[in-house]
């Protein structure tokens, strides 16, 4: 390594990489991955598998033994120093003989935030914050929307032809985009905690939802229907998966579809109706208590013109295939009347290749 702080960002890069294989695992807790180095080499690494099961950091601990002792630990997320389902990191690490801890962000929840650190600087360990900052705080977003507001952290995934139609006149959307972008949606599926699509598109696709493979995750299913029409027949139901389904419907829906959806083994919550559906704030907080940090909504346009119109988008996630389908194809986004002055605005993040089909992320301004 050059100097220390190229040595620091090149570790912290390895904590990063194993934060990211627990995204989708860990809800309601936030992904975090944590490595051990002692003499320019890893002696320990670990990262956070599942809610009520050992931190990253003391995983790291555990592997190095003894060896941890004089060490520099680096951490994505400040340490733990509360009681929880586990022993706060911060006694592990001050029983470890740790020399100095890097940490890429501090816990976004404001009754924890900046505790551990101080802890740990009490104690006379050397503690650096902030090192590759933004890439742990994307580690952390849905965590941090989730304990700051009670509510998911909103991805909108589309897969639209060049002139942004879903599905042609005759609803027919298999397939718009090629099979590499099909391939990537299963991994952005990985990475939810749920994911949600409107009535129209379960009756249109009778999709299954999940990612395939799944590779330990469990996304939540959910479906919005507010009139309690769907039919059980439909794979959400039926596909041996329904305890992962939630149906969202109205306080007015009949009891008789209520129960009859809930011997499918599937869950249904009841929220009110507003003007052209349900109240979409009033499903996301109640997605926030079932512990939803991520929602990743897929759709249809109707759903996705009114997430976007009410501002409850955090990121798109638009796959373009290259296709025409004209006027009378199905419209990805349903905003009703709108002018050029008043029209929703994005801030692109970045705009890439994959397979033949272009990505585009971008969120609201």
């Amino acid at each position: 390594m050059k100097d220390s702080r190229e040595a620091d960002r090149h570790w912290m890069q390895r904590a990063v990489e194993l934060a990211q294989q627990g995204v989708g695992l860990t809800r309601p807790n936030p992904p975090v991955g944590a490595v051990l180095v002692k003499s320019g080499r890893i002696i320990g690494e670990g990262w956070h598998r599942k809610a009520g099961t050992t931190h990253a950091e003391a995983r790291s601990i555990q592997t190095a033994g003894s060896l941890a002792r004089g060490a520099t630990l680096y951490v994505t997320l400040e340490p733990c120093s509360t009681f929880g389902k586990t022993p706060p990191c911060t006694d592990s690490i001050l029983q470890s003989g740790i020399r100095r801890v890097v940490v890429g962000c501090l816990d976004p929840n404001p009754v924890h935030h900046g505790r551990g650190v101080r802890l740990l600087r009490a104690a006379g360990l050397e503690v650096s914050v902030g090192v590759l900052r933004k890439d742990t705080l994307r580690l952390v977003e849905p965590f941090s929307k989730w304990v700051n507001t009670g509510r998911p952290w909103v991805t909108l995934k589309m897969a639209l032809s060049i002139d942004g139609r879903l599905a042609d006149a005759s609803g027919t959307s298999r397939w718009i985009t090629g099979r590499e972008a099909r391939r990537a949606v299963h991994d952005l599926r990985r990475t939810a905690d749920a994911i949600m699509v409107g009535r129209r598109t379960v009756l249109r696709d009778d999709p299954c939802l999940l990612p395939r493979p799944a590779r330990g995750r469990k996304p939540l299913r959910v479906v919005l229907d507010s009139h309690g029409s769907l039919p059980l027949r439909l794979r959400v139901f039926t596909d041996g998966y329904s305890a992962q389904t939630v149906v969202f419907t109205s306080c007015r829906t009949r009891r008789c579809w209520v129960e009859r959806v809930r011997v499918s083994g599937a869950n249904v919550v009841r929220v009110h109706r507003v003007s052209g559906g349900l109240d979409l704030e009033e499903v996301l907080l109640r997605l926030g208590e079932m512990g939803v940090m991520h929602l990743l909504c897929e759709g249809g346009g109707q759903l996705a013109g009114s997430l976007v119109r009410m501002r409850l988008v955090d990121r798109l996630v638009l796959y373009l295939g290259p296709r025409l389908l004209g006027e009378e194809g199905l419209p990805g986004f349903v905003l009703g009347r709108t002018v050029l002055a008043s029209a929703p605005r994005l801030l692109t993040e970045s705009a890439s290749r994959v397979g033949d089909s272009m990505l585009i992320t971008a969120h609201l301004r």
